[in-house]
Parts: structure tokens; sequence; C-alpha cells
């Protein structure tokens, strides 16, 4: 979303618009579900707190944001290049 809506292309204005809806949705999807951190240091705090297992899995939410990163960059540059 933040790739898609800042890109040149894109309408002047909209970027805060998709950016902020997209996390409602996201916050609002998975939250009820898997209670969803899409913060990692938010994460990382509960973690430490909560100690145990959790320490063990707190990795996780660093990783997959940075890899969901690349990999969205990535495909953005094959499928949204200017042509």
């Amino acid at each position: 979303i933040i790739i898609g809506s800042t890109d040149d292309r894109a309408p002047a204005g909209f970027a805060p618009i998709a950016i902020g809806l997209g996390l409602t949705l996201i916050h609002l999807i998975s939250i009820p579900v898997t209670n969803t951190s899409v913060n990692p240091a938010r994460s990382l705090s509960q973690a430490v707190f909560a100690g145990g297992e959790y320490l063990t899995q707190v990795w996780l939410f660093w990783v997959a944001p940075i890899a969901g990163a690349v990999l969205a960059a990535a495909i953005y540059r094959v499928v949204g290049a200017k042509g």
C-alpha cells in the first residue's frame, strides 16, 4: 500500500487515506483472530514482560515485516514498473 500510494503516478493526497485504511483493515480482520501486533516494538515489550515461550517467538515479529517489505519491493519493481 505504501509503495503504490506514494508512487509518482498515484493521485496527490491519496497516500494518507490508503495507508490509514489499510492499517485499519489489518487490525479489524486480524486482531480478533490472532491478536496481531503490527508494531515489532510493541511485540517485543509484551514478550519481555510475559517471558517464557513468548521470547522465543518474538524474532518472527521482526523478521516477517522485513521479509515482507523486501518481497513487496521486489514484486513492485516487476509489476509496477514504469513502462
